[in-house]
């Protein structure tokens, strides 16, 4: 889990509902950008399709590195995002804790860390 004040660039996925319409953005504040999303304060593509669910995350050492990871993924078949996805987070789980403001790590990252 990482808060608020741990600033690092970043790419991730957000999904409307499981399997539900996918959103890919980059950002080096993952907790401040995912809550704009949530509160529909980021105008378009996420506000008009209601993409509220973090259901993605790459951390990067630097924001072109995350820029270029960013680009490729969006030309990816949907159906290699949703793989990408379900490695991560088998269950399309909200990553954004709301209540303490916190970004979980998905269910995949905790079977590696207990290996």
């Amino acid at each position: 889990m990482f808060s608020r004040r741990r600033k690092r660039p970043c790419i991730y996925m957000m999904a409307s509902a499981r399997d539900g319409v996918i959103y890919i953005g980059v950002t080096s504040n993952l907790v401040g950008r995912v809550s704009l999303h949530k509160q529909d304060l980021v105008e378009g593509f996420t506000k008009r399709y209601a993409v509220h669910r973090l259901v993605y995350y790459e951390m990067h050492e630097t924001m072109p590195d995350a820029i270029n990871r960013e680009t490729r993924l969006k030309k990816w078949k949907r159906a290699w995002k949703v793989r990408l996805i379900e490695q991560m987070n088998p269950e399309w789980l909200d990553l954004f804790d709301e209540k303490n403001g916190v970004i979980r790590e998905g269910p995949a990252d905790l079977t590696r860390r207990q290996d």
